[in-house]
Order: structure tokens, then sequence, then C-alpha cells
């Protein structure tokens, strides 16, 4: 925490089991104030401690052994996607008190700021970018994580769960991410006041440089 109060990284690996304080406390405290891409790295390998570094913000979860080049390709991923570049046609999604500003990437509701993690934001802006449009899992795998994680959908599950709390939805109240049985997702249409088209033409991803 002291380093990254000092520095900038471009993505943390951050180990479970250290002395002191537990990586999910860590990544939880990360949360508070950062966006940088987190991979957590564990012995720990059953599902729910998975889906707790999930959970608490990771973006990657890698169980112990594993090897250099497996390590080596979910960074590119990881930082691939932290790199993507969008064009812009819209300049805002509003919905109700919801309100995701593409050019300054900022998120409010009710006028108040939303802190997101790196993945939750390519996330809600997949979303809102196909407002109205029902997407399928699969599709937004591909898009916000990579081909390499079509069929996780336990993972996209958890990242859905996490937006939606920052965003305001409940079990009661959905009133901006809506769930189509056996279909996938599908991001609330924008309030009519505002009119324009809604789509954003995303860019292919920005290969990140590797030593």
């Amino acid at each position: 925490m002291a380093a990254l109060a000092r520095e900038t990284p471009d993505l943390i690996l951050l180990d479970v089991q250290m002395p002191d304080m537990d990586g999910y406390t860590v990544c939880r405290h990360i949360r508070e104030s950062s966006p940088v891409p987190v991979i957590m790295v564990s012995v720990r390998d059953g599902d729910q401690d998975k889906i707790e570094g999930l959970e608490c913000g990771a973006d990657d979860y890698v169980t112990k052994p594993f090897c250099v080049q497996e390590l080596t390709a979910r960074i590119k991923t990881v930082l691939r996607r932290s790199r993507q570049a969008m064009e812009i046609s819209i300049p805002e999604y509003k919905n109700g008190p919801l309100a995701v500003d593409f050019v300054a990437h900022r998120v409010r509701s009710r006028g108040n700021e939303i802190n997101l993690t790196a993945t939750e934001h390519r996330l809600l802006v997949y979303l809102a970018s196909n407002a109205g449009k029902v997407l399928t899992s699969d599709q937004i795998l591909d898009k916000v994580w990579g081909k390499e994680y079509c069929g996780d959908h336990h993972l996209l599950r958890v990242n859905m769960a996490r937006l939606r709390q920052k965003i305001g939805d409940n079990n009661k109240n959905r009133q901006h991410i809506i769930t189509k049985p056996g279909m996938g997702y599908m991001m609330a249409e924008p309030d009519k006041a505002d009119g324009a088209p809604r789509q954003l033409a995303l860019d292919s991803f920005i290969s990140a440089a590797t030593a």
C-alpha cells in the first residue's frame, strides 16, 4: 500500500497469503482509491476463494502452481483490456439518476461519483453503448475480457452483481441492467429526452508492451 501511494503501476500481482494483511483485504483497500488492474495469485484454488478474489475487485485470479507462460499470457490480456481505446460517437448515457460520461470516463448517480474498477467500467460502457439491445453472456465476455474467457459465465455473474450494487440496482429494483433469462443482459434504454442514437464504435484492443 505504501508503494502504491508513491508510484503508479500498470498492474499489480497480489498474493493472497501474506503476513499482517491478506491479499483480499489489500485488494479492497486498493479499490478504495485506484482502478489499477490486479491479478491475484494463490495456492487456494477453491471456487469460493476465486469468488472472494473477484468480489473484492481483482481482474483475474491465478492458482499456483502455474507456468510462467500462463501468467505472462494473463498479464498481457489484462493489460490489453486496461488499455482499450474507444472511439466516442456520443458523449454520455443517462437513465434516471445514472449518468455515464464516455468522454471523461466518469460515472455518477444522483450527482455522486461512483468509483468503478477498470473491468467494471469497461463492462458498464459496453452495456450502455448497446442500451436496449440484449447481449449474450459470451458476447459480453468476448468484448470486455477477451475470447479466451468465453464460457466463464461465473466470472461475468460475479462482476455483474458487483457493478449492479455500485450503480444502485438491487434484486427489487433492476432499473438499469436487466437480466433476460436464457438470453443474456440488456441495459435499459436511455432517457428519451437525450435523443441521440446510442452506439459506441469500440476500437480494437491496443497491444500491451512486454519486456
